[in-house]
């Protein structure tokens, strides 16, 4: 299957994925991945391989980093600000162990704020302008701890 066929297929994968990634890590650490908090999770892995796009807000146009995380909360009924500023302000936060639902901010290049969404306990899905894509990444890399300025939860 060549690369533009597999892109096409992925974010069906990972729906159809979803309830399998998901079993075994539903009460780990005190969260249950049901409700709001599994819809979210579910939301932002249907993303993977989405292109990114500045400013973008549908999976049908592109996503940008807060795009994501505002459609994937917006898909589980929870409306957050639109913007990685404004949604780190207005999160309740959690500390430094972020868990899967929760929203991890970070450090910019252009000295802004880039947002993803904790999928599991180590990885994040983000909009990465490096991959021009919906992706996966792990928290605990070093470039990630050592951008990273905190994490937050509009989940009750």
């Amino acid at each position: 299957m060549n690369i533009r066929a597999y892109s096409a297929f992925a974010p069906l994968f990972f729906a159809a994925a979803l309830p399998f990634l998901l079993q075994g890590c539903g009460s780990s650490g005190g969260y249950a991945l049901t409700g709001t908090r599994g819809e979210v999770v579910g939301a932002a892995l249907a993303q993977v391989g989405t292109p990114y796009r500045y400013g973008g807000n549908s999976p049908r146009q592109g996503l940008d980093c807060s795009g994501l995380t505002a459609y994937a909360h917006s898909a589980a009924g929870v409306k957050i600000p639109r913007v990685a500023a404004d949604q780190q302000r207005a999160a309740t936060p959690v500390g430094q162990k972020p868990g899967p639902g929760d929203l991890v901010f970070f450090r910019s290049p252009d000295g802004g704020r880039h947002v993803g969404i904790m999928v599991d306990w180590e990885r994040f899905a983000h909009a990465s302008t490096s991959k021009q894509q919906v992706k996966l990444s792990r928290l605990d890399t070093p470039y990630w701890r050592s951008q990273f300025v905190g994490a937050g939860t509009y989940i009750r």
